[in-house]
This record gives structure tokens, sequence and C-alpha cells, in this order.
């Protein structure tokens, strides 16, 4: 707060105390006072004015700048209602109130809303639940009866994939709390993920190139399981109709991360969708070509990484290749243990 833009806003003040000023000098004057007198006067109302403005403005600047730097330290700026010193002037104890409304006010919506949110999520989980159980029961038929067509197994097998990102995208905003982070091995967690998708891979006639992936990462394995789901699940879905799905999978150690690379030679991202692949619900280009996309995949994974720790790029050729390489950085704890 500025003396400048203090004196501003009280311009009107000030042009109503010169017109006062000069009545009083005049009235004076027609009164016959003596120079001597009227200038006592003059200097004395001009003093009070003075004097006035300035108590007033130190007292307001001590509040006002206090406000300023607190909204400023503030990562919550709603939280500031909490942080004001009493202010000791009527139009300060107005502001403070009004905040205080504010902040109660938003408390009790935003409370509102993350219940509604929990129910949901709850909801979710629970048709999520019962959903997997038909499902179930077919798997074990299928499994009975292996006579059964396998693009039946495989469109099973997709349903119930599709049924699980539904739980893992309700869980995935809080999946701190369902983390278990311990040493897991890439050969572990890739071999399942190929096993979940063995049917696809047959029918497509796929081949499989996997090696160096006997190295150990600190990550969760459920959610590294399900984020390489994702990643292999886009290659199965933009492949090219042309050519034979070909699929590489790699680890390379360096000191102080190990990297893991998911490489196809599908259709590829276009440059101009590459920079959003990460946003959610955008599917660019090849979404719009037929595939089923929902632009959510690989939001979730890109979430998931943020939240354990993890980096996550992609490189890609249109019509030639994509390449999604997963960052694990190694801690103090990683190479205590080696």
């Amino acid at each position: 707060m500025t003396f400048r833009n203090y004196v501003k806003d009280y311009m009107g003040m000030g042009i109503i105390n010169g017109v006062i000023l000069i009545m009083i000098l005049i009235f004076l004057r027609a009164f016959r006072v003596e120079e001597s007198a009227v200038f006592v006067v003059i200097a004395l109302y001009v003093a009070a004015v003075m004097l006035s403005l300035l108590w007033d403005y130190f007292r307001k600047k001590k509040f006002f700048d206090h406000l300023l730097v607190s909204l400023e330290e503030l990562d919550k700026k709603y939280l500031v209602s909490e942080m004001i010193a009493t202010p000791g002037f009527y139009e300060g104890d107005i502001l403070t109130e009004v905040l205080a409304e504010c902040d109660k006010s938003m408390a009790e919506q935003v409370a509102d809303y993350r219940r509604q949110n929990q129910m949901f999520r709850e909801y979710i989980e629970t048709w999520v639940h019962e959903a997997k159980i038909p499902i179930a029961s077919l798997r074990l038929m299928c499994h009975n009866h292996p006579d059964l067509d396998a693009k039946m197994i495989s469109q099973l097998k997709l349903l119930d994939d599709n049924i699980n990102n539904v739980l893992f995208y309700a869980r995935s905003e809080n999946a701190q709390k369902d983390y278990l982070i311990k040493e897991i091995s890439l050969k572990k967690v890739f071999h399942e993920v190929a096993m979940n998708n063995r049917v696809i891979f047959q029918l497509m006639g796929a081949s499989i190139d996997a090696k160096n992936l006997d190295i150990s990462v600190l990550t969760d394995e459920k959610w590294l399981e399900f984020m390489m789901g994702q990643i292999i699940a886009n290659s199965v879905k933009y492949c090219d109709a042309n050519r034979k799905l070909e699929l590489s999978v790699w680890g390379e150690e360096a000191s102080d991360k190990v990297l893991l690379h998911i490489h196809d030679n599908g259709i590829g991202i276009p440059a101009s969708d590459l920079p959003r692949v990460f946003e959610k619900t955008f599917t660019g280009e090849n979404g719009r070509k037929g595939a089923a996309s929902t632009g959510m995949g690989l939001y979730i994974v890109k979430n998931l990484c943020d939240k354990l720790g993890h980096g996550i790029h992609i490189l890609s050729k249109e019509g030639k290749y994509t390449e999604v390489v997963l960052t694990f950085f190694k801690n103090d704890f990683y190479k205590m243990k080696h």
C-alpha cells in the first residue's frame, strides 16, 4: 500500500477539505480577523487534516501490507483469513468478517463435493465388483470349453480389462493410499502382462522380443502392471493392419535410474498430437480413425507416474513406430540394497 495510491483514493475528501478551508478563509476575512490569527487557524486546520490522514494511512498500511504478504506466502490462498491480524479499524473489521464467511462457505461447499465424490467412487467400485462376477463366470465357462472361438475369449478379456480400467481410474486420484513400494522385477511384471494378453497376441500373430528385464526397480507392483498393461493395450489398439505387430521390451540401467522401453511398429502418433497425449480425454487423429479410444489410458498412466515418482515420455514417428519410456529413479534406499 503506497501513500500515493492512498491519497488518490481520498482525493474527494481532499477536495471537500479544500473547499471548507476556502470558506473558513472567506469568513475570517469578512469578520476582519487579523492576518496572524487567520494564518494560525489555517495552519492548525491543515495540520489536523494531514495528521489525521497520516495516522489513518499508517494503521491501514500495516494491516494491508500484512494481508498481502500473508497471501503471497500461502500455498492455499483461501486460508488467508486465518493468517491476518485484527485490523483495528472499521473497514478492516468488515473485510476480515467477509473473508471469514467466504472461507466458511467455501469449506462447506468443498466438503459437500468431497462427500458426493466419495459416494460416487464407492458406487463405481461396488458396480465394478458386481460386474466382474458374471465375467469371472464366463471366463470359467470358456476355460472349461476350450473349443469356444478364441475371438470370443479375447473380447471377454477386453471387456474385463475395460472394467478394470474404470476401477483403476476411480482409485487413481487417491492411489497413494494403496501403495506398497518395494523392489519389483521388471521381468516378473512384464511376464504377468504378457500372459494376460496372450490370447490377443496369438490371434494377431504378434511377435514379442523381451530382453534385459532382469532388473529390479522400486515401485508398486500392482500399479506398474496396470501401467504396462495400458501401454501394451495401446500397442495392440493402434497396430498397423498391413503388418504383424512387433513388440519390443527392454530394460536399461544407469547409475541413477532404470529405463524401461516399450516399442511397437504400429501406426505411430502424429507429431502435432505428441505433446498432448497425456492430456485427459485427448484422443488425437488416431482416436478419430475408428479405434475405441477414450483418451484416458495415458492420462491415468502419467498421473500414476507422477505420484509414484517415475518419469514417462513417448517417442514416435507416424506410420513407423511408437516407443514409451518409463523412468524409475534410484534413491538412497535402492543404493543401500545393492
